[in-house]
């Protein structure tokens, strides 16, 4: 053998040996590492600060948005007792319009029609006190519809079309039935209570079953 071929030889043993020093090192820090993790998760080793740190961690909650009792007793509205001005919240043309059309051949009184500031959901309701029942009929056309409080004495139905409204929904869907009382929804709250916070409009509450 060459003396070429010796320190060749020699070197890729020395390489090889790094190698496995490299490697061993590292399959041990990783066996240290779950050793130390199955410790921690079974409650046999206690980090410093860890508890306290787990403790400060904020908990998530979830609220539901509050939204109007209907009034006791009271039934959905025809649909021809129903004064509904219909808004552009959106930068879509003719969308207040062709809606209104829609919510006509339901038998609605269209009111006006308008444009007005955007709103980034599907639609905002929004009436006054003498129209809680009127804007509940209105609320079952529409999903994922919001509520919202006007100071408004009258029972007009104001709607606004937001850019993720795509249409109502299909009349079928609908589930309203003119002989049986509008359900309070769970946690409902009276509407002069649910006027003081007009900036948080309710989100649509879960339909209930009819009868």
């Amino acid at each position: 053998m060459s003396e070429i071929d010796r320190n060749r030889q020699l070197r890729r043993r020395a390489m090889h040996e790094r190698q496995a020093v490299i490697f061993g090192v590292l399959l041990a820090g990783l066996a240290l590492v779950g050793l130390g993790s199955a410790a921690v998760y079974t409650g046999n080793l206690d980090l410093p600060g860890l508890d306290r740190a787990i403790a400060q961690a904020p908990t998530p909650t979830v609220t539901n948005p509050a939204y109007p009792c209907p009034p006791q007793g009271a039934l959905p509205v025809a649909a021809a007792s129903v004064v509904v001005n219909v808004n552009n919240a959106t930068t879509r043309s003719g969308l207040a319009a062709a809606t209104a059309a829609d919510l006509a051949s339901r038998g609605f009184v269209i009111g006006t029609t308008d444009t007005v500031e955007g709103y980034e959901g599907v639609a905002r309701i929004s009436f006054g006190k003498n129209g809680v029942a009127q804007a509940y009929t209105l609320l079952a056309h529409f999903n994922g519809a919001t509520m919202l409080a006007l100071g408004a004495e009258d029972a007009t139905v104001n709607v606004a079309l937001g850019e993720e409204f795509e249409g109502l929904k299909p009349v079928e869907t609908v589930g309203l039935d003119p002989a049986v009382p509008l359900v309070p929804p769970a946690g409902c709250i009276p509407y002069e209570v649910f006027a003081a916070t007009p900036e948080t409009p309710a989100a649509t509450p879960a339909p209930a079953p009819a009868g």
